[in-house]
């Protein structure tokens, strides 16, 4: 069964994250890279957002190699729903993890914008 908002709001969630986590969790099904720094993403509900990456791109985190607009365009999807990126796109990932930089679907999915479709 799945909880309410209210129920979420009472764990100390924001509106907007109670409301998304009421409603269930969204997997994102296709991500494109967009104009430099943004992402398009379709998730499991045929919902398409935008995902605006550059306040996670900062010097100093793990994200800054994402300012390289070629990292940035070898975005996908992997097994547990997150946008990732390969550091150094010769090593697989799934045997070096620490190659491997990612953000997590219901982040993309919270901090994204939903395209209107008219």
């Amino acid at each position: 069964m799945a909880n309410t908002v209210e129920y979420y709001l009472s764990k100390g969630f924001d509106k907007k994250a109670a409301e998304y986590f009421a409603s269930g969790r969204k997997r994102p099904i296709k991500v494109i890279p967009q104009d430099f720094l943004h992402l398009m993403i379709t998730f499991d509900n045929n919902e398409t957002r935008i995902l605006n990456m550059s306040p996670y791109i900062q010097k100093g985190t793990v994200y800054e190699v994402l300012n390289d607009e070629s990292t940035f365009k070898r975005c996908y999807i992997d097994s547990d729903g997150s946008i990732c990126w390969d550091k150094d796109p010769t090593i697989d990932s799934s045997k070096i993890w620490s190659n491997k930089i990612d953000i997590g679907a219901d982040n993309c999915y919270l901090e994204s914008e939903s395209i209107k479709k008219e």
